[in-house]
């Protein structure tokens, strides 16, 4: 099978199927009706309850919410391989749900490998995770991404870049 490129912009992001906890228990969230007409930040990251993504990368988009929002985003997303009981937990124990984060579960890696940001690190539990990132879609369309080069790291990918470009 071809390999296939890291997602980059101009490019149209998958529309994959995401979990969410919600009220009433698991809700299915489609990643077209996410995406399409809308302008959403989204992040992914490595794991809930992770050093850099609990001490750095969850926290650098809560300080600069309202100021996305106030440039147009409608919604900002983090998002990682974890099932959605784990990243609903993650995101009440951050602050970042009431800092009007929406925290989605990838739970088969799809959005992942349909980005290419499949990250495997076995030694540390990480099988078919998510590399760090960053990106602003406007209706399905990725108009900037900012790919975490180095690991363990919060550099490129955070909330202060991402406003900066907008």
């Amino acid at each position: 099978m071809e390999q296939e490129m890291t997602i980059t912009v101009g490019d149209k992001v998958p529309f994959t199927t995401f979990l969410k906890l919600g009220a009433d228990g698991i809700e299915q969230i489609n990643g077209e009706a996410l995406f399409s007409g809308r302008k959403v930040v989204i992040f992914g990251l490595p794991g809930a309850f992770t050093p850099t993504c609990d001490s750095a990368h969850v926290p650098s988009f809560m300080r600069v919410a309202d100021d996305l929002r106030a440039k147009g985003v409608d919604e900002l997303v983090c998002v990682a391989v974890n099932d959605p009981w784990v990243m609903g937990a993650w995101g009440h124990s951050t602050g970042g749900v009431a800092a009007g984060i929406t925290f989605l579960s990838d739970p088969q890696s799809e959005f992942a490998e349909g980005i290419d940001m499949i990250l495997d690190v076995p030694a540390t539990g990480f099988v078919r995770r998510m590399k760090r990132f960053s990106m602003i879609v406007e209706d399905g369309t990725v108009t900037a991404f900012n790919p975490e080069i180095a690991r363990g790291v919060c550099e490129v990918s955070g909330g202060e870049t991402l406003l900066a470009q907008l």
